[in-house]
This record gives C-alpha cells, structure tokens and sequence, in this order.
C-alpha cells in the first residue's frame, strides 16, 4: 500500500514538471516568433485605445512607422499615408509568413475591400510559375498607389496578421500588443517602392476613410469609436504617434501627462471635416491671414484675382487636403504669389538671397535669425454658421533651414492644377495633436507643443524605444 502511494506521488511531481516544462518551451517559442515583444499578442483583449508609434525620415520630411506583421511578427517600415485607403506592402521578395492568405476573387473579403468607386477584378499572377505572397491565381486585385510619385499597380488581395500595441491606462508608456489575425491589405510589386519613399520603406500605410483602412479595421476588430489621433515628431531621434479611439481616454486615465498638464487636447479648434468619395480628409478654409491681415481671398474685382475653380459655392476657398505625403504646405500658384509678397514685406527685406528648391522666399539665416517671422493664420470654420476661428502657423511649423546658412519659408508653390487650393503638409503638422473625430465629421488642431517647451515624444514617453 505505501509502495503504492510512493509511486503514485512520484507520478503526480513528474506530471506536475512535464507541465511546467511544456509551458516554458512554449513561451520561448513565441519569443523567438516576436523577438521584439516580452510578451505574446493578445487576441481576446479587449482595448480601449491602440497606438502606433511614428518616425520622422529627414531626407523627405515624411513620417513612417514600423508595422509588425505576418508568422512569426516582423517589423515591415511603411510610409504613413493619411489619405490612402487600405495598407500595401512590397511581396515581391522577403515576405515570409506561414499565415499569409490570398482570398478568391469574388469572395466576401474581396466585396469588403471594394469602394463604392472601384469594381471587383479578378487578379492573375504573370511573373512566377509558382505561388507566392503576391502571386496567385483567381484571387482579388487591388490597385495600390506610391502617393509620392503616383504611380499606380494592380495589387493582390491578402490577409495576414496584424499586431498593434494598446495604451497603457497608468503611464506614459506602450501597453500589450494585440493582434488582428485577418487584416486585409494588398500586396504590391517592387516597382512600386523604388521611387520617392524614404529608404527602406516597404510599402504604405493608408489612414483615409476606405473600408480596409487601418483606422476602419481596427475600429471593426476591437470596438473602437471611430476616430483617430495624430501627433508627429519632427526630431528624427524621437518618436510620434497615431492613437485609434478616444484619445481623451489617454489622457484622463493617464496620470503622468495630467500631472505635467500636458493635455493637448484641452485646447483643440475643431472645424468641420469633409472625406471624398477616395477616402481623403478635407476642411475649408475661409481665409488665410498674415499678422492678423487677411491677404486671401482677393478681391473678385482685382487684377490678380484667381480663377473661380478656386472658391467653393459658398465663396470660400476651395476644400483644403490634409496630407501627410507632402512635406510641406502646397499652395496653388495664384494663391502662393499673392502670400509670397505680402510675408515678404513682413520680414526684412535685406535678408532676402536665392531660393533653394523646392521653395519660392528664401533668407540668409544670419540677418534674420533674431526676427520674428510673421503670425500666418488659417481662418476655419467652425461650425455651418458663418462663425470661425483662428489656427496658428509660426516658428518652426513656418520657416525650414532649408541648408547651411539658409532659411526659407517652408510652403511650396503648387502650379495652377494641384490636387487641392491648399494642401497641409507635414511640417504644418508637426509637434501639434490633430484628432480626426469620424463620429462628428470634424477635425482638431491643437497648438504647437513647441510653444509649451514639450514635444509628441515627451507626450508619449516612449521615444527612442523600438529599434
């Protein structure tokens, strides 16, 4: 009988290790798929804001992030498109994944994927005799466009693994990374990334109002409220952010920016928001003012008074783009003479050298380096009223050392068929919180953080932590 009991306690501690064993291989594996996370992402909870971490590329101005991807997760660089509506990446070569899936043409996926201005087509594979990510038979297409060059190829369909990193509610820190097992998005030949993305980006990640778009997709995986947040760094040491959901919850719940009171989001203009048939976000602008001046729209009776095309019905400048894929603020030719001349007569004159592309007033930075450049100011609306309110551009939000020596005026002169009459950059952006609220069809701008001696990393706290 004790023999009986001593075997059987010897059985249960064996159990008990075999148990224990089988769970420590286990976590090692998933370390070894996720190199860069200390734990495995989540696929049941639940959060209430998700964070993507955002890099600034100095040699064009534009922001890009890591998004971790595929089995085992790997960080894919993508250029962050405001206006793009779904997220493309370069399969052409090196996209490993042992969950990666084309769906068939015809298949809910596909309606899913599909605008109310594109029709399904049906993708063939011409370049490979063998299947591969990119690469198959009978399944969706998706034209993806390079925003940059606006190239545009016809794309294969997929899904795979998504995984994003929630907010932490108690710290200014990155919380649990969650994952999305079926994320749609299209992937795209590597002619579409050799030319104007920041070296080593792989593809692109659209945050317009398409039904793919990460915002979208996030928002149907976990619940969100259908808004979104952005906050770019400028330094290309430190890092940025795009918050998915509420981003007043990040910063009632977390108690380190409300300590140092920085709450960007207490001071927002909002203005109406626009989204086009393509997904992209536009305001109106009623005018623009410098030193409190308004200098546009011109008098209709001027000489100088611009086409009509210009101005919308109701007699304001025409829709105004917000766009991260233009370094700066895109003016059409009519207006961005008009706003030339005037700042020119607000800043000293003696200064002036030859511009430096792509810009049109440039200065010596010597002789101006101590003047205080002109208060340049967008009139938005508020409301459908004819109420607005004013949302300053100074600093360096304005002016860009374009090279040694050489300051310029950071707003570039669009020619006479540009997308939009303005187009706000990614300098404009910059160190500022703009909340795009889906719900209420408007959109925030903050002021600049530069003003209150913070930036979007002190914001966050997570600079300089991925690699």
């Amino acid at each position: 009988m004790a023999s009986n009991s001593t075997n059987l306690i010897i059985i249960t501690y064996l159990s008990f290790f075999s148990i224990l064993f089988s769970i420590c291989v286990s976590t090692t594996s998933h370390h070894h798929s996720s190199p860069n996370n200390s734990h495995r992402p989540s696929t049941t909870y639940k959060p209430n804001l998700l964070v993507l971490p955002v890099h600034h590329d100095p040699a064009t101005g534009l922001p890009w992030a890591y998004v971790h991807k595929r089995t085992p997760l790997t960080q894919v660089p993508l250029l962050l498109d405001l206006n793009g509506n779904h997220m493309w990446i370069n399969c052409q070569a090196h996209y490993t994944s042992s969950t990666y899936q084309a769906p068939l043409c015809h298949s809910t996926q596909c309606s899913r994927a599909t605008t109310a201005t594109t029709t399904q087509t049906c993708h063939t594979c011409v370049d490979s005799t063998l299947p591969r990510p990119g690469c198959h038979n009978n399944t969706c297409a998706l034209m993806s466009t390079n925003p940059i060059t606006q190239q545009i190829a016809m794309s294969e369909l997929a899904q795979d693994v998504l995984a994003i990193n929630a907010a932490a509610s108690n710290a200014p820190r990155l919380g649990p990374m969650v994952t999305v097992p079926q994320f749609l998005f299209s992937c795209a030949p590597s002619s579409l990334v050799q030319k104007g993305l920041p070296n080593n980006v792989e593809g692109v990640v659209g945050l317009g109002h398409g039904p793919i778009s990460l915002p979208n997709q996030l928002a149907s995986q976990f619940g969100l409220q259908h808004q979104f947040a952005l906050c770019l760094s400028r330094n290309p040491t430190s890092t940025g952010a795009v918050l998915f959901g509420d981003p007043q919850k990040f910063f009632s719940f977390n108690s380190y920016n409300n300590h140092n009171k920085l709450d960007p989001s207490r001071d927002l203009v909002y203005t109406p928001l626009t989204i086009s048939p393509q997904g992209e976000y536009y305001i109106d602008i009623s005018s623009i003012r410098i030193n409190r001046r308004s200098i546009f729209p011109v008098t209709p009776s001027s000489s100088s008074s611009p086409s009509s095309s210009l101005y919308a019905q109701n007699g304001m400048i025409g829709a105004t783009l917000i766009s991260t894929t233009a370094p700066y603020m895109v003016l059409h030719h009519t207006i961005f003479e008009t706003f030339r001349q005037v700042f020119a007569k607000q800043f000293p004159t003696q200064g002036q050298v030859n511009a430096v592309g792509p810009f049109g007033l440039c200065y010596d930075s010597k002789r101006v380096n101590n003047a205080k450049a002109p208060i340049v100011e967008m009139m938005l609306k508020v409301d459908q009223s004819r109420n607005e309110v004013a949302w300053s551009i100074s600093g360096e939000n304005l002016m860009v050392q374009a090279q040694p020596g050489v300051t310029c005026l950071g707003i570039v002169d669009g020619g006479t068929s540009p997308k939009a009459a303005i187009a706000l950059g990614t300098r404009q952006l910059e160190e500022k919180m703009v909340v795009f609220d889906l719900v209420k069809s408007r959109v925030g701008f903050s002021s600049s953080l530069l003003s209150r001696g913070r930036s979007c990393s002190d914001l966050f706290g997570f600079a300089n932590k991925e690699p």
